[in-house]
């Protein structure tokens, strides 16, 4: 196999021990790749589940929410407040006019 003299008995240990290391070393990258995988597919989960969460928190009643035993209760305890309009800031030229 690949030109080398399994039966040599002066190389003969020598074969071996490449053989051996080779056989550890696939073994390794082997389990450094299923880890690195592994960790993939788990971040990759985990973010689903967040935006699916955060989705969901959003999709609710602005800042309200359902209390079990509360009922409908609001953070700042008052009336809903409507979001804020955004407004572009003038540039420098229309502040100059």
């Amino acid at each position: 196999m690949f030109g080398i003299d399994w039966n040599n008995p002066q190389t003969m240990w020598l074969n071996y021990t490449n053989l051996a290391l080779g056989v550890v070393t696939l073994i390794c990258f082997v389990a450094v790749g299923y880890n690195i995988v592994k960790e993939l597919v788990e971040q990759r989960q985990k973010s689903h589940a967040m935006d699916r969460e955060l989705k969901n928190m959003l999709s609710a009643q602005g800042h309200a929410m359902e209390v079990p035993g509360l009922g409908w209760t609001m953070a700042d305890g008052g009336e809903p407040v409507p979001p804020p309009v955004f407004t572009r800031p003038p540039t420098p030229r229309e502040k100059k006019q």
